[in-house]
């Protein structure tokens, strides 16, 4: 599919007022994207779990307008209260998207927004936000147009949550979802994310997820600065290239389950995304001592104990602790006993990959 494809032609339905509402996961990326082209194109290609709980649920009110205005006209709130230092961000997706959904400037929306993990966690919102966001307007599509496919829906909805934020297109689906040209991945494509296509073993089913709240802060620099500090990376080239072969060794690991192959990777990814920070101009860590304390702690139980728990991280200074359903119990007393003491008060969440976003009502 190409761009063209999700620009409609005129719609055969009429549709004056209505409010639909989705509760849409966010995710966390294996191999990680970092660095991006024009256009919310990725410079590599990246996968992700889908979470399960931590999630962000949108419910939007629309009403036809008499007539089509020259701006965007809506209202947003958070959690029941209006969040006008929010608004800007929303206009600089809608006019991304207006291409795409030409009816947006007919309808006046009321935006309700509110999270299942707590504000300021450090827990990204962007993805799970404007996925639920773009599944919306795509839902008021579907009012406009109702032949259009189940498909298409998804696709769309995650081409245009992208453009919103990147990582956003793999919160659509799930428990795998893959985004960015990978030759070795039939219909992977840069426009949107696609359900893992590849046979998956029965050890991933229900990974877990402990995500440990080392700094709750505002992130020390956006992803946007991030990602543009690729630009001109001396490591881009090794970096992207990185990525493809993980994503090659990737399928074997998920064919055959192995587990030792996957900690290898997935930690490896992680240290490589802190490394482009700290080798960037201008330069960042985003790691905390804390962050290397429970890294630490982690190798030496896996050790000790020969168990398969391993750690990502996003870009900052939060762990998440992924291990196999069937070490739950002995993980979690871990985390417990030895990691929460290195949360910024003791504050984690406990989550597992997921099928990806509900819609609650329409």
């Amino acid at each position: 599919m190409t761009e063209t494809d999700f620009i409609p032609s005129a719609y055969p339905t009429i549709v004056l007022e209505g409010t639909v509402e989705w509760k849409s996961p966010s995710n966390i990326a294996l191999v990680k994207y970092w660095g991006k082209k024009e256009n919310q194109i990725p410079a590599n290609p990246s996968i992700s779990f889908t979470l399960d709980a931590c999630a962000t649920t949108t419910a939007v009110t629309y009403k036809k307008l008499k007539e089509k205005g020259a701006n965007f006209s809506f209202d947003l709130s958070f959690e029941g209260k209006p969040k006008e230092d929010f608004k800007p961000k929303i206009e600089i997706f809608l006019a991304r998207i207006e291409k795409y959904l030409p009816f947006l400037k007919s309808y006046h929306f009321n935006i309700d927004t509110s999270n299942s993990f707590p504000h300021s966690s450090g827990i990204a919102s962007s993805a799970s936000g404007m996925s639920a966001l773009a599944l919306c307007f795509m839902s008021l599509e579907k009012e406009l147009n109702p032949e259009i496919s189940a498909n298409y829906f998804k696709n769309k909805a995650s081409f245009l949550a992208r453009l919103g934020s990147g990582s956003a297109c793999r919160s659509i689906e799930g428990p795998l979802v893959q985004w960015g040209k990978h030759k070795n991945t039939n219909g992977s494509t840069d426009l949107f994310g696609i359900k893992y296509p590849h046979k998956v073993h029965p050890v991933f089913n229900n990974y877990q997820d402990t995500i440990l709240l080392v700094d709750k802060g505002q992130k020390q620099v956006s992803s946007t600065v991030g990602h543009n500090l690729m630009h001109n990376h001396p490591y881009a080239a090794q970096r992207f290239a990185q990525a493809h072969t993980n994503l090659d060794d990737l399928q074997t690991v998920f064919e055959e389950g192995d587990l030792k192959k996957f900690i290898e990777i997935v930690e490896s990814e992680a240290l490589t995304l802190h490394a482009m920070m700290m080798t960037s101009m201008p330069y960042f860590i985003l790691m905390k001592p804390n962050t290397l304390e429970i890294i630490n702690k982690i190798w030496e139980f896996r050790t000790i104990t020969k168990s398969n728990i391993c750690f990502t991280l996003d870009a900052g200074a939060n762990v998440h602790v992924l291990y196999p359903e069937s070490e739950k119990e002995q993980a979690f007393q871990f985390i417990k006993d030895q990691l929460i003491a290195y949360c910024e008060n003791e504050q984690y969440l406990c989550d597992r990959i997921g099928l990806g976003a509900k819609q609650l009502y329409n």
